[in-house]
Formats: C-alpha cells, sequence, structure tokens
C-alpha cells in the first residue's frame, strides 16, 4: 500500500487559510506573495475551514496512539504535544493518574455546558480500541471540532485586548508600508477595522463551521439568550420574544424585546467583510455601505414595508477598482474604508485603502477622484456647508478638499503618524488625531494648528466634537476617554477639562448626544457614550464628568454606537453578534437583535425609525448589511 503525501503547494495553501481565517492579514498577504498559492489549482471555495487545524488534530491524534502502542502503555501523561515526538518518553510520564469514568463524562458534560477547559479527559481506553475510534467517524471533522471548541472556549469568549490592538498597530504598519490590505473591521484603523476575531476564536469557530448542524445551532442559540438574559448570577434583565409579556418576577422592569427576523431586511451583495454604513441624511431610506471587496453600495429600501418585503431588487455598486482586470495583488488594495454623505444627501464621499477619495453623486455617478494622499484613508467628513471635504491618511496628513474644483485646499503634516480620526468644528475649523498621541485643531488658512491637545498615553483612537462646538471628546487605547475645552485661551496648548478612566481596555469611539446647546433639543441634558475592547459601554455627564450609566450586556470588544436622532436610545455593536438598544434615561437595554457576524458599525436613520448594521462573518461568508425596524 502507498500513501500520498502532502505537496508543498498543499501545506502552503493550508497555511495562508489559517493566516487568514486567525486574522492575521498582512501576513497573509506576504506569505501568498512569496509561496505564489494564488497561482495554484485549489479552489477555495471547496475547501472546508480550519483544514490545516483539521489536520494537525488527526497528526495528533495519530502520533499519540504511536507512542502508546511503543512504549506499551495505555496512558502518557503529557505536557505538551511536543513531548510526543522524543525519542524516548521519560519514565515519569508513562503512568500518569487515572480518571474514572463517572468523573470524566461529568468533567466532559460540565465543560461542553459551562464552556470552560475542564480536567483531562479519561484514557483508560486500550490502545486498541483508540486506533479503532479514530478509524471511525469519531475523527471526523467534527470530533475534531469538539476537542478544539472545548479547550479553547474560555479563550475565546472574550477576546483579549491585546489581540484586538495587535490587528489596530498591524493595520496601520501594512498601511504605512503600502504592501497589503488592512485586515480589520474597518480596514482603517481597527486595524482600526478588519473586523476579524482573535486567532484563537477563528480557529475554533473555523472548525465548527465545517460541521454545524441544526441541534448544535440550536444549543448556541440557546446559550445566547442566557448570555442575552443576564445568566443566573449576572444580575442582567431578562429578553423575551417581541409581543411577549413580561414575567411577573422581574419586579414589574420592562424587559429588552427579541427583535424577530421578520423585522430585520437584510442587504445581500457584499463579498467581504463590511467595515462601514451611513443613511443618507434626507432620504431616510436610502443607505450607503462600504466594503472590503473594493465596492461601495447604495441601497434604496421599499418605504412603508419591513424585513424582507423592504429590499430593494438591486443596489448601485460603486467600483472602487476594474472588476475584470484586478489581480489578486491589486484589488486587496481598494477596500473602502470610510464614507460620508453630504447634509444636502446629494454626494456620497467614499475613502479607500489606495489612499484615493472619491465623490459620487446620490444614483452612483463617479463625480471626482481626489488623489494626493500617499497612503490608506481612515477617516473623512463633509462640512456642513458641503463645499469642503476633509480627509485623514495613514500617510499623517489630513487635506481640506475644495470640491467645486476637486483640489486640495491645503495639506496639514503636523502628525507624525498615521492620522486615525478628522472632525470638523464648524465650515472652516477642525480637528485631527493620530497614533502618535496628539491632537491638532486648525483653521483654514492658518499654517499651524490653533489649538494643541496633549496628555494620552497611547495611540488616540477617535475624536468628536460637541454639538455647538465648545468640548472636544477624544478616546484612547491608554482606557481613557477626555473631554477638552476649546475655550478662548491665548496659549496654544491646553490640559483637558476632564480625564474619564473607568473603562479596563482600550476604548475605540465616542458619541455625543443630539442634545443639549447646539442641538433641536437644547433643554436636555447632553451626554457623551464612549465604547471599549472591555465590552462595556458608558454614559458619562460631559459638564462634570461623571459616569452616569455602565452598560455591561455585550461579551466581546464594541465597535460602534449610535444616538438615535432625538437623543433617547443607543444603538451598539460589538464582536459578540449583538445589537443591542438602549434607553439613555436609565441604561436599561430594551431591544436586541443577534446577527451573524462580528459588527463594526450602526447607525440611525434621520428619523429614527431605522437601525443599520453591518455584520461580517469572513468563516461563513457572510457579509450583510441588516436594516432593523425600530418602534418603541
Amino acid at each position: 500500500m502507498t500513501f500520498r503525501n502532502l505537496t508543498s503547494d498543499e501545506v502552503n495553501f493550508m497555511i495562508f487559510r489559517y493566516l487568514q481565517e486567525s486574522g492575521f492579514k498582512h501576513t497573509a498577504f506576504s506569505f501568498a506573495n512569496e509561496s505564489g498559492v494564488q497561482n495554484c489549482a485549489f479552489r477555495g471555495s471547496e475547501i472546508p475551514p480550519g483544514v490545516l487545524i483539521s489536520f494537525i488534530q488527526k497528526g495528533v491524534q495519530f502520533l499519540e496512539i504511536e507512542t502508546r502502542i511503543r512504549n506499551k502503555t495505555d496512558q502518557v501523561n503529557y505536557d505538551t504535544v511536543f513531548e510526543m515526538l522524543l525519542p524516548e518518553v521519560p519514565k515519569e510520564k508513562l503512568f500518569a493518574r487515572t480518571i474514572p469514568d463517572s468523573i470524566a463524562s461529568s468533567s466532559t458534560t460540565s465543560a461542553s455546558l459551562s464552556g470552560t477547559t475542564t480536567a483531562t479527559p479519561n484514557r483508560s481506553k486500550s490502545s486498541a480500541q483508540i486506533a479503532s475510534s479514530i478509524s471511525s467517524s469519531s475523527l471526523s471533522n467534527a470530533a475534531t471540532t469538539s476537542s478544539l471548541t472545548t479547550t479553547t472556549t474560555s479563550t475565546t469568549s472574550t477576546p483579549s485586548s491585546t489581540t484586538t490592538g495587535r490587528r489596530k498597530n498591524s493595520n496601520a504598519e501594512k498601511a504605512s508600508s503600502g504592501s497589503a490590505r488592512n485586515g480589520s473591521g474597518r480596514p482603517s484603523k481597527k486595524s482600526k477595522q478588519t473586523p476579524t476575531p482573535s486567532a484563537a476564536t477563528t480557529t475554533a469557530a473555523a472548525t465548527a463551521a465545517s460541521t454545524r448542524d441544526s441541534h448544535v445551532m440550536q444549543d448556541e442559540e440557546d446559550a445566547v439568550m442566557t448570555m442575552a438574559s443576564g445568566g443566573a448570577g449576572a444580575g442582567g434583565t431578562g429578553v423575551v420574544q417581541q409581543g411577549a409579556t413580561p414575567s411577573s418576577t422581574e419586579d414589574h422592569q420592562q424587559l429588552p424585546i427579541l427583535i424577530d427576523d421578520s423585522q430585520v431586511t437584510k442587504l445581500k451583495g457584499h463579498t467581504h467583510e463590511v467595515f462601514i454604513c451611513a443613511w443618507n441624511p434626507v432620504r431616510s431610506n436610502v443607505l450607503a455601505s462600504g466594503s472590503g471587496d473594493s465596492t461601495a453600495r447604495i441601497w434604496e429600501l421599499v418605504k412603508n414595508e419591513v424585513g424582507a418585503q423592504a429590499a430593494p431588487d438591486q443596489p448601485i455598486v460603486l467600483h472602487h477598482g476594474d472588476p475584470v482586470l484586478d489581480t489578486f495583488n491589486q484589488a486587496t488594495t481598494k477596500d473602502v474604508t470610510t464614507l460620508d454623505w453630504s447634509a444636502d444627501g446629494k454626494k456620497l464621499a467614499t475613502g479607500s485603502y489606495d489612499g484615493k477619495a472619491r465623490i459620487w453623486t446620490a444614483d452612483g455617478q463617479l463625480k471626482a477622484v481626489l488623489d494626493q494622499h500617499k497612503g490608506p484613508i481612515f477617516s473623512l467628513k463633509w462640512n456642513k456647508q458641503g463645499n469642503y471635504l476633509l480627509s485623514g491618511s495613514v500617510d499623517n496628513t489630513a487635506i481640506v478638499w475644495d470640491i467645486e474644483t476637486g483640489s486640495v485646499k491645503q495639506q496639514f503634516a503636523h502628525h507624525t503618524a498615521p492620522t486615525l480620526d478628522v472632525d470638523w468644528r464648524n465650515n472652516t475649523s477642525f480637528a485631527t488625531c493620530s497614533t502618535d498621541r496628539m491632537i491638532y485643531v486648525y483653521e483654514l488658512g492658518t499654517k499651524d494648528p490653533i489649538r494643541t491637545f496633549a496628555g494620552h498615553e497611547d495611540e488616540v483612537n477617535a475624536i468628536r466634537w460637541s454639538p455647538n462646538g465648545s468640548l472636544l471628546a477624544s478616546c484612547s487605547d491608554d482606557f481613557t476617554a477626555k473631554i477638552w475645552s476649546f475655550g478662548s485661551s491665548s496659549s496654544s496648548s491646553q490640559k483637558c477639562v476632564f480625564d474619564l478612566k473607568e473603562h479596563t481596555k482600550e476604548i475605540y469611539t465616542i458619541k455625543w448626544s443630539p442634545t443639549g446647546p447646539g442641538t433641536d433639543y437644547p433643554n436636555r441634558n447632553m451626554v457623551l457614550a464612549s465604547a471599549s475592547f472591555d465590552a462595556t459601554i458608558k454614559l458619562w455627564d460631559p459638564t462634570v464628568g461623571k459616569c452616569l450609566h455602565s452598560l455591561t450586556k455585550h461579551t466581546d470588544p464594541v465597535y460602534s454606537v449610535a444616538f438615535s436622532p432625538d437623543g433617547k436610545y443607543l444603538a451598539s455593536g460589538s464582536f459578540d453578534r449583538f445589537l443591542h438598544i438602549w434607553s439613555v434615561h436609565d441604561g436599561k437595554l430594551v431591544k436586541t437583535y443577534r446577527g451573524t457576524g462580528s459588527i463594526f458599525e450602526v447607525c440611525w436613520n434621520s428619523t429614527g425609525d431605522k437601525v443599520a448594521a453591518c455584520f461580517s462573518n469572513s468563516l461563513t461568508e457572510e457579509f450583510n448589511v441588516c436594516v432593523l425596524d425600530f418602534h418603541m
């Protein structure tokens, strides 16, 4: 009997797929180019997720059988799998403690229920029995899935901040080198974006995806409902199906409603991660989305319809590269990382990983390509008047574009590292922030910053001006958010007014409520929301620097929050696949929806009756924009 050997191309392809599935997009890109896997004759769609881990796991199991037979023992107490490769197994390893069947069975069951790693399962079977079981269906992908899932659940339930932070840093690094596509949520700074789960999360999920069946999905749904309800000892409120009557045991408190799929419109068509979405500010049924498939799309929902009936027949597709001629190497540099509608709703600006900003009409006509940046664009904002567009790039600069002429009005180059976010204060003044930890405020026509805000101890991820432009909020990887006063000081350098320190991990985004001075609701208090990798959202009173509410139902990093137009509700999206809607008044969860993948962006339409969210799951290749109908 002859056995087939793996070819180097097959090994390289499995490594490439593992790097992709684990979120190492930069490394995967470099490896693909050096190994030439894109030229191999493999059909990626026919190769199951987690194939490398499946091969390795089966190899480990056969290696263990070989070791047991060679040493004539039923048990070997290994500390690591690498000890199996030793020519001789130390004698002290040959006699491991035996776990009674009853205890092993109990421990295994407990592990599957609690999602934590327990004692080593019973290994008292004979080598012959083990060999027999391995050759049977128990060593199918399903068995591998079970093994991997059990041992990694406790690790993957809450991705570490270091993993997410690494994605962001690597994105900036690869962007600055210009060598690869960003791999995170928005390929921008999430890296800003990829939205890619941690390596452990992706590996376990990839293997599970190839064998998951209906009853496993039901078990997952049950676990999700337990999480959403706060758990037995979590102290959270429960969740009820839409239309159900809350239990009287909840002390008469209103329970959050689980939004039914019939109230959700799924907009399908993107073929890679969807990083960003934004509603047209004038036409409340028109939504734009941007993706890693090198396209943006404009969706016009059917008015007065909900669910599947509201989905348009075809979106308007805005191609950022030639869909036919783009090669493997070229297409990956045109991810649409950011987009923004002009205030009149007539123009859409998109920023791309190729360093170009593009201006489109609302019906999809390309009007201008703004080509001055030397690196990916991470942030893009129109001023209220609509005559200037502001962009921030990994090339360390920010540019104000004159839309009438399509030329550079002024370029600002004071940052010493990638510019992560920009925000207008008024029609001619704006702020920028960077991985260099600095925040600058500029006025068009002036060469140097008119304000410099220094104080963060790590990368500054986002900045937002309050509605009246008097305060600037910022958030950082140093676990803090800060509030700065623009003031009228003659000094260009100022200290922060409030240092908000209650988060325990990196803060990714912040948003001001549309209430208080400068809004349509001037008599209502202003609120600041911050979202963090610690899986919480905090609502702050910016006048005293006090935390009003800590919103704690998410279990993974929170990447996006958005206030409803009236400021009464806050939507949040997380890597845990949940979109939650909270009451700003009391901080309670009022509605929730579980999607099919990680959420990178959430946003409300101008009338406050629809919430859009970008869901991305690279393992199941589901990249949807979901629109939820919201009524209280």
